[in-house]
């Protein structure tokens, strides 16, 4: 998929709040020690890294955004440390998850992977955005569950401009799809001073008892 203008614009712009310094407490699904991940980039990566305007996400990057806490001078640690438990409550309730990664596509500031089916993840949310009403009351849980498209991105844009090149990158080397299994979801303490995304893990929450 292609936006209809067919062309990027730079990801890298400061969205309300952001500056540099100031870090984020969010949920992500990471893939450490997932290898058909391993298999996904090695697909892609000769066909992105060829590519001006790109900045690819580094293996250790790779993350699946899944629902923001807040930013983390706003966040008292006795919250934190609520919300987790909370977390660990709801989330023993679920089942490890198996998803489809890929193929590859683009969107207007990325290159990213859809994860299906979408419902699996979501359901991790939703435990998740109980966790943060448990602490904080329902109208208070932060983002919004509209439009949520669970994804892995590749690579972000870093520049205004047309986006044929990539897209025929990515069609020469044709799609790939990959089953991922996962068993937990992780807190972690974001930022994005050095236009790339770079966290520390706060903790590790399994899914299932």
């Amino acid at each position: 998929m292609i936006d209809s203008s067919g062309s990027m614009t730079n990801h890298w712009w400061w969205r309300p709040g952001w500056r540099v310094g100031r870090s984020f407490y969010a949920w992500h699904f990471t893939f450490d020690d997932q290898l058909p991940m391993d298999h996904l980039m090695s697909h892609y990566a000769a066909a992105l890294s060829a590519r001006k305007g790109l900045d690819l996400v580094s293996r250790s990057g790779l993350h699946l955004t899944t629902q923001g806490v807040g930013f983390a001078d706003e966040v008292s640690a006795s919250d934190v440390g609520r919300i987790v438990d909370q977390a660990r409550r709801h989330c023993a309730t679920l089942t490890p998850l198996a998803v489809n990664v890929g193929p590859a596509h683009i969107e207007p500031e990325t290159v990213k992977m859809l994860v299906l089916p979408a419902e699996a993840i979501i359901q991790v949310r939703l435990a998740l955005r109980r966790a943060i009403g448990d602490v904080w009351g329902e109208s208070k849980v932060p983002e919004s569950m509209a439009n949520f498209r669970p994804h892995v991105t590749l690579a972000y844009s870093n520049v205004n401009g047309p986006s044929g090149e990539i897209l025929a990158a990515l069609e020469a080397c044709g799609p790939r799809v990959e089953r991922v299994k996962i068993h937990s979801v992780s807190l972690i303490d974001l930022n994005r001073d050095h236009k790339r995304y770079e966290w520390s893990e706060v903790v590790k929450v399994q899914l299932g008892s």
